[in-house]
């Protein structure tokens, strides 16, 4: 007992340092918790506003696809109803389609180089001009669609990298 009388005042100092150590510790990391706890609430909110910004633009852009898409098919669907109207059974009388068109033609549309060009090419393929004109006005519907889809998915793209 007098060993520890002796020594009280050291003791106590580093009782009191002790305290004051583990209360610095635990206000410490709770203002640290507090810090990231803001800082993720932050960074949850903002990417809430993203996913919202992204979502809006994306309904947006799909609708105008829609739209535009629309409007490529009805003006398609009208270009070749008047196929007869603009290439009549005179004009399918007084053309032959020959084979060598035919294949040039679809090699074209599958993007592929056809073989050498024969004799056989020259020959009458029994393809009506109008049937030329109708199946060229789809093509270019078909394209004209894509280049719609293409500009939508561009826009779409841009839309998402802004807030």
């Amino acid at each position: 007992m007098m060993i520890l009388l002796k020594y009280w005042k050291p003791i106590a100092v580093l009782v009191v340092a002790l305290a004051l150590l583990s209360i610095g510790w635990f206000s410490g990391a709770s203002h640290v918790q507090a810090k990231w706890d803001a800082e993720h609430a932050a960074i949850a909110l903002s990417a809430a506003k993203q996913a919202q910004h992204q979502a809006e633009a994306t309904v947006k852009v799909v609708t105008e696809y829609v739209d535009k898409i629309k409007v490529v098919h009805d003006k398609g669907a009208t270009i070749i109803k008047e196929v007869p109207v603009y290439v009549p059974a005179s004009a399918d009388a007084d053309c032959d389609i020959h084979f060598g068109f035919v294949r040039l033609h679809d090699a074209a549309a599958t993007n592929t180089i056809p073989n050498p060009a024969g004799a056989a090419d020259a020959a009458p393929a029994g393809v009506a001009l109008s049937a030329v004109a109708g199946t060229v006005a789809e093509n270019y519907g078909a394209c004209h669609a894509n280049a719609q889809q293409l500009i939508a998915l561009q826009g779409w793209i841009a839309a998402m990298g802004h807030n």
